[in-house]
């Protein structure tokens, strides 16, 4: 007779063994129908699995991650069933769930067409309408050898063959389709209505280059038809945003092969450079940090003390001289410790604080370069808290506030918090993990933020926060650190003499806002799709003339802004003033300013936006006044009509 305890705490008398299907049938009609699966004592199952004894139950419906979750790894089950009737030879492999959707490889004697992905994409509609019952069932490892040898899937065949010979093993048939599958997946295909297959591509079979180039399909799939609908408008938004065709369209930068993952900065781009470090110096300064800079190359000796070598040796980028052997370093840390311990520290010095623009190369994979987001040679807005161990929590909360200050001021204000704790892998006492991630967990409680566990996703020395930004189109964006770091300082030596003449060994808070420069700007430039705001565009005011008669006085203008601190620029070409309005809307330029006989004789100037609304005519010292509001409050007072 087993007892059933829900999620609110009451509990339900059942006086045989039920199913999860059965449970939430009991609690009504509305659940049954919205089911997907159950959550058993902790464990994922379907919805049709039998309770026996007495268990803890949550009822999975398509508004819980699981719920989606199940979703997609059931479409992809529906994809292949779909790609089995249409093309009966094709041979299906494995089909996990990825970030927004799924895939699955197939082999099949000629590439598949975008038309084969129509009729694909039709084909699991229709399966989808039947609502085909999926049913797991279970087979010794050797029987479902030969079953799928007889269905001539001789990959399926494969991967079970490598599975010991003892196993048990479930399958999962959906009518005429049966697959390989651990499960759990959703009662029946009509659960499944919303998705849509999105690309192809190649893969080699078991990711070896060696083995056969299979033909990977990719889709995606949602709870409702809104969900998968804001889904494509967020890729169409994104297509629009993407950083590397705006960063050509308005000449910021470019990558070539002769430096791969390697950005060379052109003037505008270099202006957008130039004012994020500028305003983070600016405000780290404003925060107690001293600013330092330290070697590009140091010896691998260094590396191999902070245990950097034995953790990332194959991502560094190393060099040899007389007989030496050094990295191009990675990450700054190591070098910090170095700066700090020039002389012995007192605790009245701590905490200190270090900053650093730090150049640093990592060996990233070919394959994984993309634009500037992803590259090997990037600079980080590095910082390193020398503190006591009392000092842990004061600092944390002043670096939170930092960054919410810091983020808003770039114009996000969503961000979301996990707390990624120790990984198997790692250097320190279980003690001071303890310590370390009890301080992080107690600074985000602090200041009342919800946060995320991520069990075993720390750093090799130590817990971290890690700060995620949320854009305009939804997408998540990992940015900030914040580390706690009981183990490097003592590996390398850095100590302090504490109030009472002893020596001890200070903590260490690794810590950066922005991460990696060259990614946060192809950020930037997808949130805004290259419209930056004023304090941020590298050309903030075009100056529009309409005659050569208006030459002087706009050569005049170009020069007061400029001494004002402005980016100007006079466009004095002979051509007709449409073109040139269209060419700096284009450019994306905050504020033109329109130059006639009329601006001239009234001394008040035209003054238009990017998104062409008129502002109408302004004195100079207006102008230059609300611009300079805009720009202290980092756009969040823009210009009004005059």
């Amino acid at each position: 007779m087993p007892s059933i305890t829900l999620p609110d705490g009451s509990q339900r008398d059942y006086p045989n063994a039920v199913s999860v299907a059965d449970v939430a049938a009991d609690i009504g009609p509305g659940l049954a129908k919205a089911t997907l699966a159950g959550v058993v004592d902790g464990t994922l199952v379907d919805s049709s699995t039998q309770i026996a004894n007495d268990a803890t139950l949550s009822i999975v419906t398509a508004k819980d991650d699981d719920g989606l979750h199940l979703i997609r790894h059931s479409t992809a089950h529906l994809m292949a069933q779909a790609v089995k009737q249409l093309y009966p030879e094709a041979q299906v492999t494995i089909g996990p769930v990825i970030e927004d959707g799924f895939y699955y490889d197939f082999s099949y004697e000629r590439p598949f067409t975008p038309e084969d992905l129509e009729a694909i994409e039709k084909r699991m509609a229709e399966l989808a309408k039947q609502a085909i019952p999926i049913v797991r069932s279970e087979l010794p490892r050797d029987a479902a050898v030969e079953f799928f040898d007889n269905l001539s899937e001789d990959y399926k065949a494969e991967i079970i063959r490598d599975i010991p010979q003892d196993e048990v093993l479930s399958l999962y048939e959906q009518g005429d389709f049966t697959d390989l599958c651990r499960g759990p997946h959703v009662p029946d295909t009509g659960k499944l209505g919303h998705f849509k297959l999105m690309k192809l591509a190649g893969a080699y079979w078991r990711g070896d280059s060696d083995n056969a180039m299979l033909q990977r399909i990719y889709g995606t799939a949602w709870a409702s038809k809104k969900d998968l609908k804001g889904y494509l408008h967020r890729l169409e938004e994104a297509e629009k945003r993407d950083h590397r065709k705006i960063g050509k369209q308005l000449d910021l930068f470019h990558l070539q092969e002769e430096a791969p993952g390697m950005v060379f900065w052109h003037p505008a781009g270099w202006s957008i450079y130039q004012s994020v470090q500028q305003y983070m110096r600016k405000r780290q300064i404003q925060q107690g940090y001293k600013e330092v800079n330290t070697p590009q190359i140091v010896d691998m000796s260094l590396w191999e003390k902070s245990g950097h070598a034995d953790k990332f040796g194959d991502d560094m980028f190393a060099v040899s001289s007389e007989e030496r052997k050094f990295a191009i370093k990675p990450m700054n840390c190591p070098c910090h410790v170095q700066v700090y311990n020039q002389g012995l520290r007192s605790y009245r010095e701590l905490p200190l604080r270090l900053a650093e623009f730090g150049s640093c190369h990592r060996n990233e994979l070919s394959g994984a370069l993309h634009g500037i987001m992803r590259v090997r040679g990037f600079v980080q807005d590095d910082g390193h808290i020398f503190c006591t161990e009392d000092q842990i929590p004061s600092e944390s909360a002043a670096f939170i506030d930092f960054l919410h200050e810091v983020y808003e001021d770039f114009g996000f204000t969503e961000v979301i918090y996990r707390l990624s704790t120790r990984p198997e892998n790692r250097v320190g006492s279980d003690a001071d993990w303890d310590k370390s991630e009890k301080a992080l967990a107690d600074a985000l409680d602090a200041k009342g933020l919800e946060w995320k566990e991520l069990p075993g996703e720390g750093a090799f020395y130590g817990p971290k926060i890690e700060f995620s930004l949320k854009d305009c189109i939804g997408r998540v964006w990992q940015c900030g650190t914040l580390q706690v770091d009981f183990s490097m300082p003592g590996r390398l030596g850095a100590e302090y003499v504490d109030a009472n003449g002893d020596r001890k060994t200070p903590i260490m808070l690794h810590r950066a806002l922005l991460g990696s420069f060259e990614r946060f700007i192809g950020i930037l430039i997808e949130q805004h799709e290259g419209k930056m705001p004023l304090w941020l565009a590298p050309n903030q005011i075009e100056i529009i003339n309409i005659t050569d008669k208006q030459l002087d006085f706009c050569k005049d203008l170009e020069k007061s802004l400029t001494d004002q601190g402005f980016r100007a620029h006079t466009d004095l070409r002979n051509e007709k003033i449409g073109l040139k309005i269209r060419e700096a809307t284009l450019n994306r330029v905050p504020y033109m300013l329109v130059i006639g006989d009329k601006e001239i004789e009234s001394g008040r100037i035209s003054v238009r936006t990017r998104d062409a609304k008129e502002l109408g005519p302004m004195d100079l010292d207006t102008l230059i006044a609300g611009l300079h509001e805009e720009i202290a409050s980092c756009g969040r007072n823009p210009l009004k009509e005059a």
